[in-house]
């Protein structure tokens, strides 16, 4: 053994042999690509050290001579560079064209916006005022006396709103100031059940009134209020003179939005209608002559004006035609079907009820048969209790009229039920002489008759 030669490869190691991991990774690489870079690192590896031979063994081979044995290559995970060189390709020299377009564009929005922002911003800093075109004031304001407008300017201040609390709860409507002592018009079913009554004015003060007297039968109430000033009575018309076709103008406070102003035309008069009810024994129905309009009048209008084109107040606003209950498309405000009460009726009941405290009803002392379904108003067979149709000595009687007549006009007017002779009736004043056409037996004839009073409800 002391005389072999040591031929056998180096030792291949798992774990890190002495001396440096960089001998052997410089082994293990392969030589690098022309261009890389790599020659230098290659060419800068210092040569192999001479193999001493073995102690006490002779030799005369130069250890540079000796081929030496490539090691298997394997991975050192005590290396501090990779295992192999990594081929990476040219490096890309310059910009390209498409970056330079997209940059410049992105430069381009960049300052763009910057810029339109900056501008915004100085517009709305600076001291110059934005203003869009738009017509002068006018010097004038006023309007012409018979436009809606000014019959409205005119009218508005004598208008009042009331807010009405009774045991059954509370409501709104409309009235109009009668004098400068304070008495203002409104309807009976307004006031009626009636504890507070508190009234407004187009100003917006509010004071309490109280309740001077009411009749349902006609639906007016007249109120009070004191301790106001500059009150502004509305002026009266006379309702006779309206025409079909006349321009009109409702005041009110419909759904309780006070001083609301409609305008319309006079639809048709002598309306007959009948409101009320609620109570089942007919003590509450009111009867009225009416003037209807399509003036847009609905709940909280009541007792308001109804003004002609001089805005004197020719009816006051009292019932609306609303769809049929049965009919599903039925509505619940105007479908312009309104009535007011004519101004002469409401004149003559206002001065009663101011003075007196209660209103008069024209009567002819007669019992109808309200169930009568043809054509006029039957005189019933029996009156109330089981007394006489016919009043005694009453004006009926005087006139003529028996049980069973059936009274088909009154002064040339049809009549076609007992509702409708009572509102023809009622239309006029007690002591005023009416003709009313009779049928008897199949026969005609005409009775003249003057009218009764009697204390209304």
């Amino acid at each position: 053994m002391a005389d072999s030669q040591q031929t056998d490869p180096a030792p291949q190691w798992w774990s890190r042999p002495e001396g440096t991991a960089e001998d052997g990774r410089r082994a293990a690489v392969p030589a690098p690509r022309p261009g890389t870079g790599g020659e230098d690192r290659v060419q800068d590896t210092p040569p192999a050290p001479d193999v001493p031979a073995p102690d006490g063994a002779a030799s005369d081979v130069p250890a540079a001579d000796v081929p030496a044995a490539a090691p298997a290559v394997r991975y050192d995970p005590w290396s501090t560079e990779p295992l192999q060189v990594v081929d990476r390709g040219r490096t890309p020299h310059g910009i390209r064209l498409w970056q330079v377009v997209a940059l410049s564009l992105g430069t381009a929005l960049l300052a763009g916006g910057i810029g339109g922002y900056l501008g915004v911003l100085a517009e709305r800093q600076s001291n110059t005022r934005l203003e869009l075109p738009q017509a002068a004031a006018a010097a004038d304001h006023g309007r012409a006396p018979e436009s809606v407008a000014g019959i409205a300017a005119t009218a508005l201040p004598g208008v009042v709103t009331l807010h009405v609390r009774g045991t059954k709860g509370s409501g709104t409507g409309t009235g109009f100031v009668l004098d400068q002592q304070g008495h203002i018009l409104t309807n009976s079913h307004v006031v009626a059940d009636s504890q507070e009554i508190t009234v407004t004015f187009s100003t917006g003060e509010s004071v309490t009134a109280e309740l001077v007297g009411r009749d349902s039968g006609y639906d007016l109430a007249v109120v009070k209020v004191g301790g106001v000033r500059g009150l502004r009575p509305l002026t009266l018309g006379n309702s006779e003179n309206v025409q079909v076709g006349d321009p009109v103008v409702a005041i009110g406070a419909p759904f309780d939005l006070s001083n609301t102003v409609t305008a319309g035309i006079i639809s048709a008069t002598g309306r007959p209608v009948t409101a009320g009810g609620d109570k089942g024994d007919g003590s509450d129905i009111s009867y009225v002559d009416a003037l209807q309009t399509d003036a847009p009048i609905n709940p909280g209008n009541s007792g308001g004006p109804l003004l002609d084109a001089k805005a004197h107040v020719v009816g006051i606003n009292s019932a609306i035609r609303g769809a049929d209950k049965e009919d599903p498309t039925r509505q619940g405000g105007s479908i312009g079907l309104g009535f007011a009460i004519p101004v002469n009726q409401g004149k003559r009941v206002a001065e009663e009820l101011i003075r007196t405290g209660r209103a008069t009803h024209p009567v002819i002392g007669v019992t109808l048969d309200m169930d009568y379904a043809g054509d006029g108003a039957r005189v019933g067979e029996k009156g109330e209790d089981g007394k006489p149709s016919v009043v005694a000595d009453g004006p009926g009687a005087r006139a003529g009229i028996r049980a069973g007549d059936v009274i088909t006009k009154v002064d040339g007017q049809r009549v076609r039920g007992g509702d409708e002779l009572i509102i023809k009736i009622r239309a006029h004043r007690p002591g005023d002489p009416l003709t009313l056409t009779v049928l008897r037996a199949g026969r005609e004839s005409t009775l003249k008759v003057v009218l009764g009073s009697a204390d209304g409800s």
